[in-house]
């Protein structure tokens, strides 16, 4: 069955990879607020198979692809600019959340945070909406219940116990970055044994899902989305021994999916993971400061945070999401410095987060900020001077500069033309059609243009992100 995962990404994608929350994030930032429609459709089957069988993964990321993939849908019937197609995708990835969830708050932050990433007020108003909205329509449906519920309530005793929800914090921002390098080191095992082997796709999520079966036969605990679990080590159901083996477990089933190219979201997976982080560190702490300590299952709670806020790389929506998956507001302080202290530990040993780093190994250079990324929006072929045009360069110097092996591809972006310009410290650079074995000079990029478009991209997306 899993197999069938292949077969649909196979018709429906180039390249046969599932679709998920940082082509989102990418869709927002590079191609005003659209994803691929047709792709993510398939990877939306592809990713209910994945649930339906068994697949150790979280189903946030398939559901924030499809809100992306009615979005795009949206935007393209109303022929909306950038500015309203991102808006409007963060309006969709808001509802999403928020219906999955049962947290509207959260959805929304989320929208603003780990999709738009930033916190202009023209988008919070129909974002907010939008998350409200998605909620009414989950509580229709689910009613308003609360996605876990804690048995013992949770307080600090008189405070002092918040240095050791800072070691937690520390604690959980490594094991979050051991989560999130598993997944990367199995996808560089799966396509290097690929590739070695000549091994067809569709046997690839078929070895993975094997796999799967294997570890369940002994743990059934770690394979699906874990919210059983994940409750558990919330209500402290769970010996110190099984806290850690499943913690273990969980990491490797998760890095067996994703290397299998079976689909999913690694948000829920990062809850489960957490909570029995959290869990073990609570046993440990309370059982030697018994005095000073609070109930174990606080440290569960927070650690369920800290280690989902590491891997999204968003703090502020993540510790909301936790507290409204809850339903218990009384513990925020210590919440806040798991979550504070695991993303800042956690986005230095990567490139900030799951998603930017997913992105940044393909590429896409989104963690750095708009400035790195913006140079990627602009073709050499759309920014160049025509060589017909009254003002384009001379076209002999441009045969001569060719000849030399200075020049760009019409196709290339201005992020590799720009390193060009810096060593060769010339005015243009000659664009070229490659046809074959001949270069056909088309145009010139000046300089002064190619800054021109970078700093007009610039100015575009602060006012964006300040209106």
């Amino acid at each position: 069955m899993l197999s069938a995962t292949w077969v649909s990404l196979k018709w429906f994608t180039r390249d046969g990879r599932v679709r998920g929350v940082a082509d989102v994030i990418e869709g927002a930032a590079l191609q005003d607020g659209r994803v691929e429609t047709r792709a993510g459709l398939a990877s939306m089957a592809a990713s209910l198979i994945t649930l339906s069988s068994g697949g150790s993964t979280g189903r946030e990321g398939p559901g924030v692809h499809m809100a992306g993939v009615v979005s795009t849908w949206v935007c393209r019937r109303i022929h909306a600019d950038g500015v309203t197609g991102r808006d409007l995708l963060g309006c969709a990835v808001a509802a999403a959340v928020s219906a999955s969830f049962n947290a509207p708050i959260a959805g929304a932050l989320f929208a603003l945070e780990v999709v738009l990433r930033h916190f202009a007020v023209h988008a919070f108003a129909p974002i907010a909406i939008a998350a409200v909205a998605g909620t009414v329509i989950n509580r229709l449906e689910l009613g308003a219940v609360a996605e876990f519920a804690l048995n013992t309530p949770g307080a600090l005793k008189f405070y002092v116990e918040l240095p050791a929800f800072l070691l937690l914090g520390l604690i959980c921002g490594l094991v979050a970055a051991a989560l999130m390098l598993a997944i990367f080191f199995a996808e560089d095992v799966g396509n290097d044994v690929q590739a070695r082997l000549r091994l067809p796709r569709w046997l690839r999520p078929a070895i993975s899902g094997a796999m799967l079966g294997v570890l369940a036969i002994g743990f059934p605990h770690i394979i699906g989305v874990g919210y059983e679990t994940t409750a558990r080590a919330l209500s402290g159901d769970l010996l110190l021994y099984e806290a850690i083996v499943f913690a273990a477990l969980k990491t490797v089933a998760v890095a067996i999916t994703f290397g299998g190219r079976m689909g999913g979201g690694v948000f829920s997976p990062s809850l489960m993971v957490g909570a029995l982080t959290g869990l073990v560190f609570g046993l440990v702490a309370t059982g030697i400061l018994p005095d000073v300590s609070g109930t174990h299952t606080l440290y569960a709670f927070a650690g369920m945070g800290a280690v989902a806020a590491a891997v999204l790389g968003a703090p502020i929506s993540t510790t909301m999401i936790v507290f409204e998956l809850t339903g218990d507001w009384q513990i925020g302080l210590a919440v806040m410095v798991s979550v504070s202290a695991s993303t800042a530990l956690a986005s230095r040993l990567v490139d900030r987060s799951f998603f930017l780093t997913q992105l940044e190994r393909r590429g896409i250079h989104l963690a750095a900020g708009p400035q790195a990324y913006l140079l990627a929006m602009f073709r050499a072929g759309s920014v160049m001077r025509p060589m017909g045009d009254r003002r384009a360069a001379d076209a002999e110097i441009c045969a001569r500069m060719v000849e030399d092996g200075l020049y760009v591809d019409a196709a290339a972006t201005l992020e590799a033309a720009m390193p060009i310009f810096d060593r060769a410290d010339v005015a243009y650079l000659p664009v070229v059609v490659v046809k074959g074995p001949d270069k056909e000079i088309v145009g010139a990029l000046f300089h002064i243009d190619a800054l021109k478009a970078y700093n007009r991209a610039l100015a575009a997306t602060a006012a964006e992100e300040h209106s």
